[in-house]
């Protein structure tokens, strides 16, 4: 078998589109750590909430299923 020795030469960022690109990676990271931070939050609401053994709201009263004996 032949061997192609071809060189893999990376494409050179200019200073603006390193800069934006080092932009795009820090409002990546801000944004998973503030997606992060929120999911850590609701989590700790709801646990406080178990322990205080609050009920879950019921908002509709009516169900699509109710219940007894089938209407057909």
């Amino acid at each position: 078998m032949s061997e192609d020795k071809t060189e893999f030469e990376p494409e050179r960022l200019g200073k603006g589109s390193f800069a934006l690109e080092i932009m795009r990676a820090i409002a990546i990271t801000l944004g998973l750590s503030l997606l992060w931070g929120m999911e850590a939050a609701r989590d700790r609401f709801f646990r406080l909430l178990d322990r205080w053994h609050v009920p879950s709201f019921r908002w509709r009263k009516a169900s699509a299923f109710p219940p007894g004996p089938d209407q057909r």
